[in-house]
């Protein structure tokens, strides 16, 4: 399968290196605004053409196109590309409301074409052994999940600049950028929550630099934390009555371990993955378009659905607002 990218940034070159270790997939072109740029990153990735026009690039062969243009820009190309009858893999956040997920669904099959959210995290085997495990650790009583990671772009605003990540014009801020993370994980693993609460940490353009969100379950409540304001040293956490599951990181699990309450013994969970960890994503995707697992499709969407809609009515309780939103 051929694919085009919308996006030169190093979460493209990292998509690009696990789509090297599938033999069924092919870079065929890529999008930059800047012509010299659109260039120099398609002979440096083996793409046979570049583009500055994306209704240019949508001309052309690719089967799939992979977006990972800023969060505000998801939305529009999406459209684009579903309108040329191209399937779409895009970056995590799809869409920052539940009304533009409505409309990408709508297109989607009006249209007879896949679109997938890329949240790696999910696909990897040790979330599958993560997943696999509740079931057996007893009622879960309290969750933390963080996702707390200093961006070097913060120290650009820190100087006066606002880059993509830090402007409200193109959705950035933390819980859309880190925080969509671990609220999917929590969605995917305890379904939707009755109630959701956001304490942002406001920067002084309104965006949030950091930010608590707490879900609150039947019996538990998950907390959790995300910053691009600051370096998180502590794991994450699963906490139920037959002991405890400690996750070292959300986005790639590299340790997975089990505390047994009872026996006060620990035991490792986790097996070494791939390096290249977006591999298991893509492998869903392509396996996805092949099979017309329609079925999957409409898992996998809903799942966006509800993680937008929870990730929205957290940041309108605080007044944030993205652009063409009331």
């Amino acid at each position: 399968m051929k694919f085009s990218t919308i996006g030169t940034s190093w979460i493209t070159e990292a998509f690009l290196a696990a789509a090297s270790n599938l033999s069924d997939v092919q870079l065929y072109s890529v999008y930059s605004r800047s012509e010299e740029t659109a260039k120099q990153f398609a002979q440096k990735n083996g793409a046979d053409e570049w583009y500055t026009n994306i209704d240019d690039m949508l001309e052309g062969e690719s089967d799939f196109i992979y977006i990972a243009s800023p969060n505000s820009m998801h939305y529009k190309h999406i459209i684009k590309c579903m309108e040329k009858k191209k399937h779409v893999f895009c970056e995590k956040p799809l869409v920052y409301n539940e009304k533009q997920w409505r409309l990408i669904k709508e297109k989607a099959s009006e249209h007879g074409v896949f679109v997938f959210e890329g949240y790696r995290h999910l696909f990897s085997p040790n979330y599958m052994h993560l997943k696999n495990t509740l079931p057996k650790i007893g009622e879960i009583r309290s969750v933390l999940f963080q996702f707390v990671q200093y961006s070097s772009r913060y120290d650009a605003f820190k100087e006066g600049k606002e880059p993509n990540v830090f402007s409200k014009q193109f959705a950035g801020g933390a819980l859309m950028d880190l925080g969509v993370y671990p609220l999917s994980m929590a969605i995917d693993l305890f379904g939707e929550p009755m109630d959701v609460d956001y304490f942002p940490v406001l920067l002084e353009n309104g965006i949030d630099g950091s930010g608590t969100l707490v879900l609150i379950y039947q019996g538990f409540t998950v907390t959790i934390m995300c910053s691009k304001i600051a370096q998180a040293t502590i794991p994450s956490e699963v906490q139920a009555e037959e002991g405890t599951l400690t996750v070292d990181h959300i986005a790639p699990i590299q340790h997975l371990e089990w505390f047994d309450r009872k026996t006060k013994e620990t035991h490792e969970i986790a097996e070494k993955q791939h390096q290249e960890d977006m591999v298991y994503e893509l492998e869903a995707f392509i396996r996805m378009i092949k099979e017309q697992d329609h079925s999957s499709h409409e898992q996998w969407l809903e799942r966006s659905r509800q993680v937008v809609k929870w990730a929205e009515i957290a940041r309108r309780k605080q007044g944030i607002i993205f652009p063409e939103e009331d």
